[in-house]
């Protein structure tokens, strides 16, 4: 069998390819392509898998017809997508990063994404001929001592930096929002729930 990888990131691709190399694959087909602008690889696959994709498009409802025309009658495909980004939240509770986390969700849909994007993706499915094979909502808890947390611990310090150059948050708030992830990392007994994901498997009738 053969893989077909499409991002719009040529770094996230660079990765693939390199992964692949050192593994001795031969079998990956990479495509740097922006959904917004060009279509899917001619293909006819047996399965498909996306995660954080939809959230980011302008058309996601094309992009997913565009997918289930890309895969064989019978072919499975698997999204992860964000289903209540809101979940994102920390004990304890912190009216500074819910206001980061709204901040980061009105910057998506302000370029034409839309976070909670699954909550249409699990109805668009069926009316685009496919059937649902299962359906779970994935959220973690994290704490700061556990691996989980590095993600969250690096998408703040990058995010925050994104929001300031937008010019959504200014600096003196940036450095409020920072401060308080950081005490939370300090609170014995903190945690903090992930954004819930929804994972959809579906099959094309």
């Amino acid at each position: 069998g053969r893989v077909v990888a499409v991002d719009r990131s040529r770094r996230f691709l660079d990765a693939l390819e390199a992964g692949a190399s050192a593994r001795g694959l031969a079998n990956i087909e990479t495509h740097e392509r922006d959904l917004d602008e060009q279509g899917l690889p001619d293909v006819q696959a047996d399965g498909a898998w996306a995660r954080w994709v939809f959230a980011f498009v302008r058309e996601p409802r094309l992009l997913l017809k565009r997918t289930i025309g890309a895969l064989k009658s019978g072919g499975t495909f698997v999204v992860h997508e964000y289903v209540d980004y809101r979940t994102w939240r920390l004990s304890p509770r912190s009216e500074a990063f819910e206001s980061f986390v709204t901040e980061v969700m009105a910057s998506w849909r302000e370029n034409g994404g839309e976070p909670d994007i699954a909550l249409d993706l699990g109805r668009w499915l069926p009316e685009l001929g496919c059937e649902i094979v299962s359906e779970r909502v994935i959220c973690e808890v994290a704490r700061p001592d556990e691996w989980w947390w590095e993600w969250p611990r690096a998408f703040v310090a990058i995010g925050l930096q994104r929001l300031v150059d937008l010019g959504r948050v200014s600096e003196e708030r940036a450095a409020e929002m920072r401060a308080a992830f950081a005490q939370a990392e300090r609170t014995k007994g903190a945690f903090l729930l992930t954004p819930a994901v929804l994972e959809i498997v579906a099959r094309k009738k």
